[in-house]
């Protein structure tokens, strides 16, 4: 009995591949193991950093509140500390953002918590 290949879906799958190696440098765009293994690390990090990225941006909102809720004479912890006491349902990405864009309405805030 001959022996049966699927070289349709072969040439399918690592044209595929190699589509996602396009502008990568050197050999890791045009050499099928080369790119395979360049492909597949790039979207473990992909996959990885989307994790990641969540954790810097709730980062950077905390640095924001904390440089801003300092400049009031108060640290971040007795300002989230205050937040939640007055019941007041703003998350740290819009007190980031007021804090950097609107100075007067974050004030505002930290005179009501006070």
């Amino acid at each position: 009995m001959p022996r049966s290949v699927n070289s349709v879906a072969s040439r399918a799958r690592r044209k595929k591949v190699l589509k996602h190696a396009k502008g990568y440098f050197g050999r890791r765009k045009n050499v099928w193991t080369v790119a395979k293994n360049a492909v597949e690390k790039g979207w473990l990090y992909a996959y990885r950093d989307r994790k990641t990225k969540k954790r810097n941006f709730r980062s950077l909102w905390i640095m924001r509140i904390n440089a801003a809720a300092r400049q009031h004479g108060m640290s971040y912890s007795k300002f989230m500390g205050k937040i939640k006491a007055a019941d007041i349902q703003l998350n740290r990405k819009v007190l980031a953002d007021l804090a950097m864009n609107d100075p007067k309405a974050f004030k505002a805030i930290v005179d009501k918590v006070k």
